[in-house]
């Protein structure tokens, strides 16, 4: 059956840009993991200093992780982390 898109749709900002910091996060910690770093470390020295030395240039990592602000990720993380207490 084909859909009706006349309707109006609701997305949920929050939840779209708890995905997108989810999905930057992977891919800066893949890029790190790739030059052998421990991307725990180096992740949360950046989120710590906000220095983006500690995040590699390795596939745009830097760029990457510098595209939400540092704030956005450290809420995100500190959620996350006490819903699944």
């Amino acid at each position: 059956m084909a859909k009706d898109f006349t309707q109006t749709r609701l997305f949920n900002s929050e939840e779209i840009k708890r995905e997108v910091i989810h999905s930057n996060l992977m891919t800066v910690s893949q890029a790190l993991d790739e030059r052998g770093y421990n991307a725990v470390h180096q992740i949360a020295g950046y989120l710590i200093s906000n220095d983006p030395a500690y995040i590699s240039s390795h596939k745009g990592a830097r760029s990457i992780i510098q595209q939400i602000d540092r704030d956005e990720i450290i809420e995100e993380l500190v959620k996350f982390y006490l819903e699944s207490k």
